[in-house]
């Protein structure tokens, strides 16, 4: 009789043992997906400020067509990603691009004194650095989901229940990591 009541309360408690592991898992995974949500809807600001930005330094560059047309596809490429290492490697080169279009809008005196494409700039740095911190956010859930998928004993719960590890939101060129100087 006592061996059946403590057999029955230890697989009571591996029980719960195994539903804690599992929920925490859960918890992780949606973290990662709000995280995920966070840096699309940066990512989606961004884009609908590029049509505008692009209209305004029209006018003034005609004949950088090449330069326009690059921002102008890589923002199409990049709505039409959904994978995190496409979307990464996309936006990556997406904001090579804006760099390179703003260091060829330096050499429109009239362009960099128009207000409209000042607030344009203001409003894409902005965005830039929420794109910076949803990114930041993205990446430690995405660590505390991989750690807690690779250690020991929740690693048999995560292969029990098929949960993979998730990407990471990361820099794919080593230029993109260096702080870009743009002056105007």
């Amino acid at each position: 009789m006592i061996a059946t009541v403590v057999f029955l309360a230890l697989v009571g408690l591996l029980v719960v043992w195994f539903i804690g592991i599992y929920n925490g898992l859960v918890r992780l995974r949606n973290l990662v997906k709000e995280g995920w949500s966070g840096i699309d809807v940066q990512l989606k600001r961004r884009a609908d400020l590029i049509p505008n930005l692009v209209e305004t330094v029209k006018e003034y560059m005609g004949h950088e067509r090449e330069v326009l047309s690059k921002v102008t596809e890589l923002r199409a490429q990049t709505m039409g990603a959904r994978e995190v290492g496409e979307k990464s490697r996309l936006e990556g080169a997406l904001s090579r691009s804006l760099a390179n279009l703003f260091a060829v809008a330096e050499g429109y005196p009239d362009l960099k004194a128009n207000q409209n494409f000042l607030d344009l700039q203001n409003q894409l740095s902005e965005i830039e650095e929420q794109i910076q911190l949803a990114r930041r956010y993205y990446n430690g859930t995405v660590r505390n989901l991989n750690i807690k998928i690779e250690s020991f004993p929740s690693n048999i719960v995560a292969g029990t229940f098929k949960f993979t590890q998730a990407e990471f939101f990361d820099i794919e060129d080593d230029a993109d990591r260096e702080v870009p100087k743009v002056e105007f």
